[in-house]
């Protein structure tokens, strides 16, 4: 019989083989315990859908749900495929959250079924690290066939629901995403000068499978697609014995 140790050894080997050379994490996590310890999978799981909606109809927010994303992209292998029904992405502001605009491809569709049809396809082909999508309608069985497209793979699918029309909740059809996130701006981390401080949001899990809901406070994104704690929330839990650095390893 052969060593098991060198059986090991030729699965890991051709494991590498299969993946190109890379080792395929389960989930992405954010590198905040406060977060992570908090989700399902410690991370958003690379092989689902994740939805993400801004918390109101108020364009700050809508850029603050968009710079979000962004951040999550940024922290994933590889090219990211981002498809939109207009042509208002700013890429010197997705850069400051970390994306390079030379990461990024961009398609346009006509409309939500095209644009879904086109995520489907991008997460299908398992050469990227990101598929990107912004839609106003998609209901259970579109989010299904995206879940379905991404399992198995290492391309984390990100779907923006925008509202179907004044009022409405973005999030409250039923859908098989993993995670459904709602993301509102916050008062700006204070500074001893006048001045605009990093920006903050108040992140809302509104729903997760395998796990329970919860709102926190974090800065935005930086240079490198990484939250952080806001310094009162890192030092008071500090004080009580956690560990919560201010910003992701």
């Amino acid at each position: 019989m052969a060593d098991p140790a060198v059986l090991k050894q030729l699965r890991e080997s051709l494991k590498g083989l299969e993946t190109g050379g890379f080792r395929r994490r389960p989930a992405l996590p954010f590198g905040i315990p406060a977060i992570d310890s908090r989700l399902a999978d410690e991370g958003l799981r690379l092989d689902a859908l994740h939805e993400v909606a801004a918390g109101t109809s108020d364009m700050a927010d809508d850029c603050a749900a968009t710079l979000f994303l962004a951040g999550i992209a940024a922290r994933a292998w590889g090219p990211v495929l981002w498809v939109v029904r207009r042509r208002d992405l700013f890429a010197p502001g997705l850069a400051q959250s970390g994306l390079d605009p030379k990461r990024l491809i961009y398609a346009e569709a006509k409309d939500d079924a095209e644009l879904l049809a086109v995520m489907e396809e991008g997460l299908r082909h398992r050469g990227l690290g990101a598929v990107i999508g912004e839609a106003k309608r998609a209901d259970m069985t579109a989010t299904r066939r995206l879940q379905l497209a991404a399992e198995g793979g290492r391309t984390i699918a990100l779907l923006m629901k925008r509202a179907a029309r004044e009022g409405s909740d973005p999030i409250a059809m039923p859908s098989a995403a993993v995670t459904r996130w709602r993301v509102t701006c916050a008062p700006s981390t204070p500074l001893p000068v006048a001045g605009v401080g990093r920006p903050r949001w108040k992140l809302a899990l509104a729903r997760q499978k395998g796990g329970e809901g919860f709102e926190t406070i974090v800065e935005a994104c930086d240079a490198t697609g990484r939250c952080a704690l806001p310094p009162v929330m890192a030092d008071r839990k500090a004080v009580a014995g956690g560990t919560a650095p201010r910003r992701a390893a």
